[in-house]
């Protein structure tokens, strides 16, 4: 499968059609999605019509900046007529009767709709293993998860089912599934990129971004992404610049912040490794490693695990079988219909969130949890923004997953020990910072190591700056499983 850029190529010399592209894509799909589980929903027909009306466009040289280009969507975008679930029996046969502001920009500029991509339950989970429609497995090793929750979008794009994906990122969900299947994920900074029509998981925390083969197909889909949106209050109004034309900066005497933090007990030697040999690639190049602290990494497991479940009990107290989504049959009163839609339409690691996120919020316990995880949130922020200034810092950069890809099953007995395979990614969302996923090598199992770059608030262009400047001097990004029919 082409990367985005070959493919738009492609397209403009009419090497290939729009038509064309989205069959190769839809036979993909048939054929190795039994396989896979990568998608929820598959939308054949109609991206086909779209397909077909962007050929037509594309001969009267009406082409927008993805003309034709057949994409993926993680399925918690509401996407106007097509089935969103957000992976839940409580969604299952949810249509919405809108579009998400991401979904909206990605059709104008010309993108093919494929279908929407398995996930996590309502974006919680580090394995894909909590989708009440199946776990995905691992196009590298399909006795493995892909990483979690946008692990849909990550196995769509590494086994060549689609040209590029959405995903979304609360505490890494875009980044740790990227490394675990070899492609780039990038998380932009917080309100660079609408979550109007995103549902919601953690409000202050999610972020849409782009799931690519490489870093220059990621610029050019968040240059169609990014920008305000009067739609959400978060949304930054701030001029975009131009990602693309920013890849190509010589980043000689650029300089590199790596926090010892991250390269203590719990990183796999393997992974180590080629992260160091990353690190020599980045000195060939001309670049300054600097050696830094981020002092209360230490605390992001148990703030994040605060504060993200906290929202998340909000957010998910609209469920009730009143207004939409799952309704359980004949209840006897309105606490039955509460009690029992939600315990039959949430799954096992959505209650145990929701529950958390109740008791956090409770009297008397509001001010020794929730705002406490506030104030250290606030800490982990300033941790960042002094590392920055005090450093002259242009990027950050750190593994993405303390291992690669871990067995189905391995880790669902242990919530502690699924919540860990986000310690390197959670502190970015915290701290609201752009930061990006890309592949640096394989273990000797032969799965996909990446390590992760950081950037400083609103400054998504460094970040794949430096990302390009990595790929051009190295080809981990365009090796691909082997996965065949």
């Amino acid at each position: 499968m082409p990367t985005l850029a070959q493919a738009a190529r492609a397209l403009a010399v009419r090497e290939v059609s729009s038509v064309e592209l989205t069959r190769a894509c839809l036979t993909r799909i048939e054929q190795l999605d039994s396989t896979l589980n990568a998608f929820i929903t598959v939308d054949a027909d109609r991206a086909l019509q779209t397909a077909a009306a962007s050929d037509q466009a594309r001969a009267r040289g009406e082409v927008g900046p993805l003309a034709g280009i057949p994409m993926a969507i993680k399925d918690l975008f509401c996407t106007e007529g097509l089935r969103t679930t957000c992976a839940s029996r409580m969604l299952e046969n949810f249509i919405p009767p809108y579009e998400s502001t991401v979904t909206a920009r990605l059709r104008a500029a010309g993108a093919v709709i494929l279908g929407k991509t398995n996930m996590d339950e309502f974006a919680m989970g580090s394995s894909n293993e909590t989708s009440y429609f199946g776990p995905v497995r691992n196009p590298w090793d399909t006795s493995r998860t892909p990483g979690g929750s946008s692990g849909g979008s990550a196995a769509a794009v590494a086994a060549g089912l689609c040209v590029a994906a959405i995903g979304t990122d609360t505490g890494g969900s875009i980044r740790q599934p990227a490394a675990m299947t070899g492609i780039t994920g990038l998380k932009p900074t917080y309100g660079r990129v609408s979550r109007f029509g995103m549902i919601a998981f953690a409000s202050s925390l999610d972020q849409a971004g782009p799931m690519t083969r490489d870093i220059r197909d990621a610029a050019m889909l968040l240059q169609v992404m990014a920008g305000h949106d009067p739609l959400d209050s978060t949304s930054i109004d701030t001029p975009v610049p131009d990602y693309v034309a920013a890849l190509d900066r010589p980043v000689r005497e650029w300089r590199i912040g790596v926090p010892e933090e991250y390269f203590s007990t719990g990183l796999h030697p393997e992974a180590r490794a080629a992260i160091e040999t990353a690190l020599e690639v980045y000195r060939g190049l001309g670049a300054v490693i600097v050696p830094v602290s981020l002092p209360y990494t230490q605390h992001a497991i148990p703030t994040y695990y605060i504060i993200a479940p906290a929202e998340a009990s909000s957010n998910l107290a609209r469920y009730d079988g009143i207004r939409f989504g799952h309704r359980c049959d004949q209840p006897k009163d309105l606490k039955d219909l509460y009690a029992r839609t939600r315990a039959e339409g949430f799954g096992p690691e959505v209650k145990r969130r929701i529950m958390l996120g109740t008791y956090v919020l409770s009297s008397g316990y509001y001010d020794a949890y929730y705002r406490k995880a506030q104030r250290v949130r606030r800490l982990i922020a300033d941790d960042f923004s002094r590392a920055f200034r005090d450093h002259d810092l242009s990027v950050i950069l750190t593994p993405t997953a303390p291992e690669s890809a871990f067995q189905l099953g391995e880790k669902n007995q242990d919530p502690v020990s699924m919540y860990l395979s986000d310690i390197f990614t959670i502190n970015v969302n915290l701290a609201g910072l752009p930061a990006l996923s890309l592949p640096c090598g394989f273990d000797a199992a032969g799965l996909p190591i990446g390590f992760q770059l950081i950037g400083r608030p609103l400054d998504e262009s460094a970040i794949l700056t430096m990302g390009h400047a990595y790929q051009q001097a190295s080809d981990w990004h365009t090796v691909t499983p082997g996965i065949s029919p």
